[in-house]
């Protein structure tokens, strides 16, 4: 018993006549008939009566009927399941965040997914450092993540610029240049600085470095945290001074304050895949952080 015989059969029941049921399913009244005839030899069961001129179901027709109908429906559920599933209109999607684009760029993009792939479920990792969401999104663990890509060239990962972003200046609000619009870099020289984690644990590290170092100096000393929150938290309780992405601002902490850099260096963001993903659901989300980026800078 396959479903294109349950499909005849329940055609029949329906119209009650071999003639009307054969025009709605597109064949011939003998092939219809050699259907259900097989059907029954299949069953073991007579489903028809055929000493009328009208067709009515026996017993057992009656309760294949109503079974057929259950079958049916809910293989016609499961294929517009597949079929949504293919259009990437439904799915489980996992997705990183780098620990500067948490804060802006995730928020936007998990409720324009909400809004537009409201059957995609997407799983959201926030606070996490670029090396950790490469080997994560090589291991399978994320689908798709967000990322500075300094250094990232991979022949299994498909890397995508999002944007570039200025870093600005995070002082303790009591700070003597915390009032000023914007300062030189090198102003900061002989400062206590909170950074990311060194040692390739984070791409911001040297980054930072490498723009005190452009200002003529090197930090006089440098407590290191995993998170961004942590680094901001640190700043506001006056333990150093931080250089972050201009989008940091959007931590607006108590205790904090965020001054621009004159000739500010800039920092890539990048979304990630894996190389040759398929999943249509992945790509449409990629698709919406891509352009929940672009909203975000206008």
């Amino acid at each position: 018993m396959d479903l294109r015989q349950l499909r005849s059969f329940a055609a029949l029941a329906e119209e009650q006549h071999f003639g009307r049921a054969a025009v709605r399913l597109h064949v011939s009244q003998p092939a219809l008939s050699q259907q259900v005839k097989q059907l029954e030899h299949e069953l073991g069961l007579a489903l028809v009566n055929r000493s009328t001129r009208r067709v009515e179901l026996t017993e057992a027709g009656r309760r294949l009927a109503a079974h057929a109908r259950t079958v049916l429906a809910a293989a016609d559920r499961a294929a517009a399941d597949m079929a949504h599933l293919a259009s990437g209109l439904a799915g489980r999607v996992s997705a990183g965040f780098v620990g500067t684009a948490t804060y802006d760029l995730l928020p936007l993009a998990a409720r324009e997914v909400r809004a537009d792939l409201p059957d995609v479920q997407l799983d959201v990792h926030g606070e996490l450092l670029s090396p950790q969401l490469v080997a994560g999104l090589v291991d399978g663990e994320y689908d798709l993540v967000v990322l500075r890509p300094d250094g990232l060239d991979r022949p299994d990962v498909d890397v995508r610029i999002l944007r570039r972003e200025r870093l600005v200046a995070a002082l303790p609000d009591r700070h003597p240049l915390a009032g000023r619009r914007r300062i030189d870099l090198a102003l900061l020289a002989g400062e206590p600085f909170v950074m990311h984690f060194s040692r390739h644990r984070s791409s911001m590290h040297e980054r930072v470095l490498a723009a005190c170092a452009a200002a003529g100096f090197r930090p006089a000393s440098i407590m290191e945290v995993g998170e961004t929150a942590t680094l901001v938290v640190f700043v506001a309780a006056g333990l150093g001074v931080a250089l972050v992405p201009e989008p940091v601002r959007s931590l607006d902490l108590d205790g904090v304050s965020y001054v621009a850099l004159n000739a500010a260096p800039t920092i890539e963001l990048a979304l990630a895949l894996r190389a040759g993903e398929t999943s249509p659901a992945v790509r449409r989300v990629a698709d919406i952080v891509a352009g929940s980026c672009t909203r975000s800078r206008r």
